[in-house]
């Protein structure tokens, strides 16, 4: 069993030792028990608030390197062909604290009739596709300091 303790971030030069493809739920969290691609138990203990990027590289207790990978999920993708309608789009789901996928005029979120309903009235066109769902990280995921 592989367990693990430390991030080492994106930019990792070694070769992963083995793989997690993880949907965007199980990187939101911060304790998984999960397994690997090759079939390896694999144990995550990280700090809670602080999700795991697609693409990062976790270092195991044994000091074998570990690489997420998004799984495939369905999103409903909302597009359109006007800044403005995308714009009210992003500021209506924004309101909802929806996480959001942003892209040039398009937009991915969780699956949800009642919002995809919405974007539809604003004015966007919806449709359903199999991605990694990569959502915005947020205003404050850096960190929150009151100044």
């Amino acid at each position: 069993m592989l367990e693990i303790y430390e991030r080492l971030g994106t930019h990792c030069h070694h070769a992963a030792d083995a793989v997690v493809v993880l949907s965007h739920e199980q990187r939101d969290r911060g304790r998984l028990r999960l397994t690997s691609e090759t079939g390896e138990e694999v144990r995550v203990f990280l700090e809670r608030g602080k999700p795991l990027l697609v693409g990062e590289f976790l270092k195991t207790q044994c000091g074998r390197y570990v690489k997420v990978e998004g799984a495939v999920e369905t999103v409903a993708h909302a597009t359109c062909d006007d800044w403005h309608t995308f714009a009210r789009a992003c500021y209506h789901l924004g309101n909802r604290h929806v996480k959001i996928e942003v892209g040039e005029r398009w937009l991915r979120i969780k699956p949800d009739h009642v919002l995809e309903e919405m974007l539809v009235l604003l004015g966007l066109v919806v449709s359903h596709e199999e991605q990694v769902f990569v959502p915005e990280s947020g205003a404050y995921s850096h960190g929150h300091h009151h100044h």
